[in-house]
């Protein structure tokens, strides 16, 4: 019989249960929405990225550092207790499909190393019941994944019949040559090469192995990075995108000369979009953001832009709703469960990492809000769900030291969110009438 390892802290499941029963409850130092409680539900998960949840509630988070790979937690005797999955690697991304677990397979890399050469690959590892670690090697699905530099989590969904597709970020902020990739005033590389091997969605079969990225399942282009990707409730994909920073070193070609003008522009565009992505749709990277004034999106200026022209980008796929600047949008969750109030069915969750260049304006995001939709489309603006991760970001820091970035529900309706600057796995779940 394998040991536990058991959390420091040692949650008591009957203290949740009263706590689900009474008025009011705890919420673990956030504020919720009316009615909602929340407990920190694990800790000490240093870099958890990513949650799957088995059906009889083990949970199978991927771990971003140290090479830990996949830990398994599981609860017993009130308590919950955790035992390493898989190691080796890093991971962002955790799902399970056909009784596997799929994970991303990152290398770990020391500080100065070269990494222009690593590859990441999609694995997966037979679920044996009862069995508390990964038995023998693992399957390679994808295999040959771009890496650094730039954006190098591989995120990815799987469909109820088997699809995968994997987010592969840009290299750059927007196309400008890498070793002048941020540099003010250079322009971007045109045509943008890099959108035919990164920015974008590419299609695999889950159950196929030594499958390679190339332009034949190449899906969906101009998706600067979808971090947050998920199949809806309509079956279809969706993600949400990272917008493109640093518009501010650009403010005479877009006709802001006023400073405090310019910072402003700068914290508040573009917007961060979630996005309906079908085969074939391209929704504009590098060649265009989201403009939160022309409420559109707009020619980037390293591509002759004034902040107002369209050109080009009026033949892009536009978002199906737009969110605030910088927040970072690390996760997209439909939610499934009937234990929310009903008007949650069905509506996008997405956890926001929180953003560090908005600058001298507070920064934002490290919260959860909910999108609501409606026939595919927004169903109203955005509302803050899950706030105060970060209280010490009100007071300027630019970064804090908690910051959602993964979502997942559990058999009993609650919802999970993955905190990987603290380690934490709060749970959130309805107590109101």
């Amino acid at each position: 019989m394998r040991r536990f390892l058991i959390l420091s802290f040692a949650i008591a499941m009957p203290a949740i249960a009263r706590a689900q029963r009474a008025e009011p409850c705890e919420t673990a130092g956030l504020k919720l929405e009316p009615g909602f409680c929340a407990t920190i539900y694990a800790e000490s998960l240093s870099g958890v990225r990513s949650i799957a949840v088995a059906p009889n509630g083990e949970l199978l988070v991927g771990l971003s550092r140290g090479a830990r790979g996949v830990e398994l937690l599981r609860e017993r005797d009130g308590r919950v207790m955790r035992e390493p999955f898989a190691t080796g690697f890093n991971s962002s991304q955790v799902a399970l499909f056909d009784g596997y677990l799929y994970t991303e397979s990152s290398p770990p890399i020391t500080r100065g190393q070269d990494a222009s050469a690593l590859r990441v690959a999609v694995i997966r590892y037979k679920l044996t019941p009862g069995e508390l670690k990964a038995e023998g090697k693992p399957d390679t699905i994808v295999h040959s994944i771009p890496f650094q530099p730039g954006h190098s989590t591989r995120n990815f969904a799987i469909t109820r019949d088997g699809v995968l597709y994997l987010n592969i970020g840009s290299a750059t902020n927007n196309c400008q040559p890498e070793r002048q990739d941020r540099a003010p005033h250079v322009v971007g590389e045109n045509p943008c090469l890099q959108t035919d091997t990164r920015a974008g969605v590419w299609r695999f079969d889950a159950r196929k192995t030594n499958q390679t990225p190339s332009a034949s399942n190449h899906f969906a282009r101009g998706i600067r990075n979808a971090v947050g990707i998920a199949i809806g409730p309509d079956g279809k994909l969706w993600s949400t995108q990272h917008g493109r920073d640093q518009l501010g070193d650009w403010a005479r070609t877009l006709g802001i000369t006023d400073t405090t003008e310019v910072l402003r522009y700068n914290a508040e565009n573009p917007a961060e979009e979630l996005l309906q992505i079908n085969r074939g749709d391209d929704f504009g990277w590098p060649y265009c953001y989201y403009a939160v004034d022309e409420h559109h999106l707009v020619l980037a200026p390293e591509y002759g832009g004034n902040g107002k022209t369209r050109g080009q980008c009026a033949q892009k796929k536009e978002p199906v709703a737009v969110l605030p600047a910088h927040w970072a949008p690390n996760a997209l969750f439909f939610y499934s469960g009937s234990k929310f109030p009903s008007r949650y069915k069905n509506g996008a969750f997405i956890a926001f990492h929180g953003s560090w260049n908005r600058a001298p304006e507070k920064q934002g995001g490290f919260n959860v809000v909910f999108q609501p939709l409606s026939n595919g489309k927004s169903g109203g603006k955005y509302e803050v769900f899950a706030d105060d991760f970060s209280p010490s970001i009100a007071t300027g820091a630019r970064n804090g030291p908690h910051r959602p970035t993964g979502l997942a529900e559990s058999p009993d309706g609650a919802l999970y969110v993955a905190d990987d600057s603290g380690g934490r796995i709060y749970k959130i779940w309805y107590a109101g009438k």
